[in-house]
């Protein structure tokens, strides 16, 4: 079984309650497998990710396996606005956060199993120069911090890059731990450019952090907010705080 997000930002649990853990969110048109059913709940498996957790059952429409495949290869296009807003047919409005999905898209027009919509916004299609990952970055700037979160209204730190990633045209997974295994290990800040990314970890050796690098050893990062602070070979100094928040494990060339 098979389904898709017909809304505009909805959670991803650790497990089939409201009361649980945010792990992520689902963007409007984000397309998932099905791997078990419940009486309220689904647990599913993004096709974007292969990130797994429960959605409620009347937060997503199912589609066929057919509808499914056609998706998977259906080049992406994603909504380009900070936020924007769709209408169907009979004109009903529903906003969409920067990245949701946009399928089949032509013509400002998409659909959904037979229900066909219209955008008017800007689209992101292609991939991007690697430059374009540092002007997207600003894009979420001072977005607070939100654990799970993928959008300019509340981010987790990984949630972040991959989203910044993605409007690119680039795929980065789900968890910074996850990220931390794509691309090529840089040695030394000096090798790296802007638009790579930085990871940090804990006192057990554990990635807990990631962030985007930018020239003249700075980062771009969400701690708080997606904030830019110093890169030094130490990890990332905070000024507002006069001190050193995260400590630096590995730089990756992703593209």
């Amino acid at each position: 079984m098979y389904g898709i997000c017909n809304l505009s930002i909805v959670p991803l649990r650790a497990a089939p309650s409201d009361s649980s853990e945010m792990v992520s969110q689902i963007l409007f048109g984000e397309f998932f497998t099905i791997l078990e059913q419940q009486k309220y709940w689904s647990k599913i498996r993004l096709a974007s990710d292969d990130f797994e957790g429960f959605i409620d059952h009347k937060q997503f429409e199912k589609i066929s396996e057919d509808l499914y495949q056609k998706l998977v290869l259906d080049a992406p296009v994603y909504s380009g606005e900070f936020v924007d807003f769709i209408t169907d047919a009979t004109n009903n409005l529903l906003t969409i956060p920067i990245g949701s999905r946009l399928p089949f898209f032509a013509d400002h027009h998409f659909f959904i199993n037979s229900k066909k919509y219209n955008y008017q916004g800007k689209v992101f299609s292609n991939k991007m120069a690697k430059s374009e990952i540092i002007r997207n970055a600003f894009t979420f700037l001072n977005a607070p911090f939100l654990w799970g979160g993928k959008t300019p209204f509340g981010i987790d730190c990984s949630g972040f890059t991959q989203m910044v990633y993605k409007i690119c045209g680039y795929k980065l997974l789900r968890d910074a731990k996850q990220q931390a295994k794509q691309g090529e290990v840089l040695s030394f800040i000096e090798e790296s450019e802007p638009g790579d990314l930085a990871f940090f970890d804990n006192d057990e050796g554990e990635i807990i952090h990631v962030g985007i690098i930018l020239k003249d050893y700075h980062i771009i990062h969400a701690h708080g907010k997606v904030r830019i602070d110093t890169l030094d070979h130490s990890g990332i100094f905070n000024h507002d705080l006069q001190t050193h928040t995260h400590k630096l494990r590995v730089i990756k060339k992703i593209i």
